[in-house]
């Protein structure tokens, strides 16, 4: 089958939100504070949390209908928890990307004109808000395939020439860490490549990509999730690889307040890399973060909006701009209140999202096992294999987590 760069959509945007904190942040801190030591976690967690992604886009082109729908079909339960978690999460995972999307701008533009984090927070949001409500999915859709193709070209070519650089290259062998490190393992894993809940953004793009693409079907979207998904392991890798080229054994250690975490990350490279490097790693960086808070700032109203009338039918009548609103003002309120501990914010993001990842990845698994999707869409044995493993793995390190507690 040939596949046009047209039918590619909803995974760039899979990609585009889980290539965030997850990777800029906390890859490179895998990377600086362990060396090549945590590849193995990063690998793993990406092939546990395949098959639940994949779950996404998979029902809603082999059903024509979302994974909240298919939800509803489980039972009203299954959607009520997913309402209260969703709720409960995405202020903070909201928050953790913006924080690290603003400080970098502050660190990148600083030397232009003089701005607060503050106001650069509400500038971010504005301009993610203007985007979305003008442009909607098809200049969302449109906008992402740039932002992806720069940073996947930027970070290669800076992981390249990290390789070629001075600098001796840290051990490949792997490490598992102590009981202290534990907790920063969890949070690497947490959103690595994504928190499992994306599974439904996705499955909410692919139906609005099949709005402009009437031939996307079953198996475009399929490729078109591998491309993003995969693209996701790469750059993971090649953060990973900045981190432990650059940073490992440099004594360096990362602040905890947004600003000025952003000037350390950027001018590590630089240092090591030369100062050419500069712009190179600023448009990395800047669009990794910026990609995240724009399809966050997307998913998350766009998938509550459609709960709420799954729920209680159409008592609002504009529910997805009511849902950016009160997620833009539970933000902003919450940055002022975190800004001094960005490390911290991001632990919480990060680890709740690892503990509900078991919730998502057995109701998804449940849904497309089950006589709600058509036979033929049904998973093949590997994947039902996968997912068994999967289900374990998340289970299992959550409860190892809440234990050392």
């Amino acid at each position: 089958m040939n596949f046009s760069l047209k039918k590619i959509g909803p995974g760039l945007l899979f990609a585009g939100a889980a290539i965030g904190v997850s990777h800029l942040v906390q890859s490179t801190r895998a990377g600086a504070d362990f060396g090549f030591g945590l590849i193995w976690a990063l690998l793993l967690v990406n092939i546990f949390k395949y098959p639940f992604f994949q779950f996404g886009p998979r029902y809603a082109m082999a059903t024509g209908e979302t994974l909240l729908d298919g939800y509803k079909r489980l039972g009203k339960g299954v959607l009520v928890s997913y309402f209260i978690l969703t709720s409960a999460t995405m202020f903070t995972i909201q928050t953790a990307v913006t924080i690290v999307t603003a400080g970098l701008a502050k660190s990148i533009f600083d030397s232009y004109f003089s701005i607060s984090i503050e106001l650069w927070t509400v500038i971010i949001l504005t301009i993610c808000f203007c985007i979305l409500i003008i442009g909607k999915y098809t200049f969302l859709d449109k906008l992402m395939k740039f932002i992806i193709i720069t940073l996947t070209i930027s970070t290669v070519v800076a992981v390249g020439f990290a390789f070629q650089g001075p600098m001796q290259a840290p051990s490949l062998t792997q490490v598992f860490p102590n009981v202290l490190e534990f907790g920063f393992l969890i949070a690497f894993m947490g959103w690595m490549p994504a928190p499992l809940d994306i599974s439904v953004w996705h499955s909410i793009w692919a139906i609005e990509k099949q709005k402009t693409e009437k031939d996307y079907n079953v198996n475009s979207t399929l490729f078109d999730f591998n491309v993003g998904y995969f693209t996701t392991i790469i750059l993971g890798l090649g953060f990973l690889s900045l981190g432990a080229l650059v940073m490992f054994k440099s004594g360096e250690i990362f602040s905890s307040k947004a600003g000025e975490f952003s000037n350390q990350l950027i001018s590590m490279y630089t240092k090591s890399l030369g100062s050419w490097s500069y712009i190179l790693i600023a448009i990395a960086a800047f669009t990794t973060m910026f990609s995240t808070t724009l399809t966050t700032l997307d998913a998350s109203p766009r998938a509550l909006a459609k709960t709420t009338e799954l729920l209680f039918g159409n008592i609002l009548k504009r529910p997805y701009l009511l849902w950016i609103l009160i997620l833009i003002l539970g933000t902003v309120l919450i940055f002022f209140y975190f800004q001094s501990d960005m490390i911290l914010l991001i632990k919480i993001a990060t680890v709740l999202s690892f503990l509900t990842a078991p919730f998502y990845a057995i109701i998804n698994y449940r849904l497309i096992s089950s006589h709600h999707t058509p036979k033929k869409w049904q998973p093949s044995t590997m994947l039902h294999i996968m997912s068994w493993l999967g289900i374990l793995f998340l289970i299992g390190f959550s409860i190892w987590y809440l234990t050392i507690l």
